[in-house]
């Protein structure tokens, strides 16, 4: 198998020479094609890559997002159409915590290039990953409070300015820059249009979500009505837990599991109706073994993934209860239980 290769030792060959469709400047871009980039991620359908834009003055690397080729043409059509959407609603957006648009490209096969603003060479899920390679625990409470602070801003800003609701909460879709120096939600792909009363607007939308992250109203076969911005709200909490637990809600291995006989004896061992039996509910903590310093994370995780959506904080709430340095425990009763 051959080596990585280095993008900056090549030339970008001409045939991949794209035209943003967007750019404000009208200015031509050049993307490399995907070998001369390195990797970042993948998602479904798509897979993203650094882009290093040298030669200009005080250039910052792009993230490159381009649909997969090796998808099917019926695929592939369903993620070019998911990636215009995308496009045009993170044009739109304007916040510190939320990754920034910078073009969008037609390659001329009519292949979709979305550029974005580079937020970090790892995801949340990477850290917790690596982490758990590691045999570490928990992730300190301070990183922990400063991911949900800034996340929280940024769901905020999706909710309540652009009436958005992301509709894809994870770990996954939260990238880290350095040591927690900034921390941004990415992937907005599948988001959903809110009304004013934070309801999704259109009866017909689907929530796509991530199956183990899903609201139990999500969950449900007619869930028409009861999509609001607290579907985020529960899988906001599910991606704390994750920094606590290092684990995927309710995929979670015992000890015994975690170092078996590898893939075929974790199948093995899988209870298909368990796990669809704990969709949607609150997935134990063993708060004991976390210890005191944890204990506002556990509160607002608790909170933040009650069954009933009603009884879920904002995302306004939670920020402010987080920079105010409030009480926790006091939101159920005094703030979020709504008529």
């Amino acid at each position: 198998m051959a080596s990585p290769v280095d993008d900056a030792a090549f030339k970008t060959p001409k045939n991949v020479r794209v035209r943003s469709v967007t750019n404000a400047g009208g200015t031509p871009i050049t993307i490399p094609a995907s070998p001369f980039m390195k990797k970042l991620g993948c998602g479904t359908g798509v897979n993203v890559y650094l882009m290093n834009r040298t030669g200009k003055l005080n250039s910052s690397p792009w993230a490159i997002k381009k649909i997969n080729n090796r998808c099917g043409h019926k695929q592939t059509a369903v993620y070019q159409k998911r990636l215009n959407e995308e496009a045009k609603v993170l044009k739109g957006i304007d916040h510190p915590n939320i990754v920034g648009f910078r073009a969008f490209a037609t390659a001329k096969d009519g292949s979709k290039c979305l550029a974005m603003e580079y937020g970090g060479e790892q995801s949340l899920n990477d850290l917790i990953e690596s982490r758990k390679e590691q045999g570490l625990k928990a992730f300190p409470a301070e990183h922990i409070e400063k991911v949900a602070l800034h996340v929280a801003r940024g769901l905020q800003y999706l909710h309540t300015e652009k009436k958005l609701l992301h509709g894809d909460m994870k770990s996954c879709n939260v990238v880290i820059k350095g040591d927690f120096e900034t921390v941004k939600i990415c992937d907005v792909g599948v988001s959903l249009q809110l009304d004013e009363n934070m309801r999704v607007s259109d009866p017909k939308a689907v929530y796509i979500g991530t199956e183990p992250w899903k609201p139990k109203e999500a969950l449900e076969d007619d869930h028409a009505g009861d999509i609001t911005d607290k579907a985020d709200i529960f899988a906001f909490g599910l991606t704390l837990w994750e920094m606590m637990t290092l684990n995927m809600p309710h995929l979670e291995l015992s000890e015994g599991d975690e170092y078996g006989d590898g893939e075929d004896s974790m199948e093995d061992s899988f209870d298909e109706d368990a796990y669809y039996e704990r969709l949607g509910t609150r997935p134990p903590l063993d708060v004991p073994a976390l210890g005191p310093s944890y204990q506002r994370m556990v509160e607002l995780f608790c909170l933040c993934t009650e069954e009933n959506y009603r009884k879920r904080p904002s995302a306004n709430q939670i920020v402010q209860a987080l920079e105010s340095n409030a009480p926790l425990d006091k939101m159920p009763a005094e703030v979020i239980v709504i008529d």
